[in-house]
Parts: structure tokens; C-alpha cells; sequence
């Protein structure tokens, strides 16, 4: 459980002890971008950011408003590493 704001790069689960609106799907992987100012009801918050797939890649940006009470911190083995790309040799000549 999330107990303070998250914070642009934190990657959360989200699902039905967040929000209503994610009964009945699987978790989401969420890797916020931004979390917004604006006036709420407490408790609840609303955030920026992407769904991740399995491999960690973007699938969709999403806006979502949900309980700090029901966020979850995602394990850091949720996701494989990331593979740096190795810049292409260029050939001259």
C-alpha cells in the first residue's frame, strides 16, 4: 500500500482497491508521469501516466483517479530488465 503521494516514476499496480472502475480487469502496471493539484475529495488523487505491458513498454497514456489508500507499489520483479540499445555501427566510405 502507498502511503504518501507517489511521484513521477514510480511504478504502481492498480486495480480494484484503487478504484471501482478496475473491478473485474486484471491489475494495471502504471508508471506515473505526473500527478496532478487539483482539488479533490481526500483520499483521492488523480494521476498521469502509462500502462505498461509485461516487457515494461508503453501501451497506452492513461489519466486516472484513484484512492491513495488502495495503491500498490509494483515489485521491481514485476518487470524484466531493460536491455540498453546498443547504437547500430555506421559505416562510412
Amino acid at each position: 500500500m502507498v502511503t504518501a503521494r507517489p511521484c513521477p516514476g514510480d511504478l504502481l499496480l492498480i486495480d480494484s482497491r484503487a478504484s471501482v472502475q478496475f473491478a473485474g480487469n486484471r491489475a494495471l502496471l502504471f508508471r506515473v508521469v505526473s500527478v496532478s493539484d487539483r482539488p479533490t475529495y481526500h483520499g483521492w488523487i488523480w494521476l498521469t501516466g502509462y500502462v505498461l505491458d509485461r516487457r515494461g513498454e508503453a501501451i497506452d497514456k492513461r489519466e486516472i483517479y484513484v484512492q491513495l489508500a488502495g495503491l500498490r507499489p509494483a515489485a521491481s520483479q514485476t518487470l524484466p530488465p531493460r536491455r540498453s540499445r546498443q547504437p547500430t555501427a555506421t559505416r562510412s566510405g
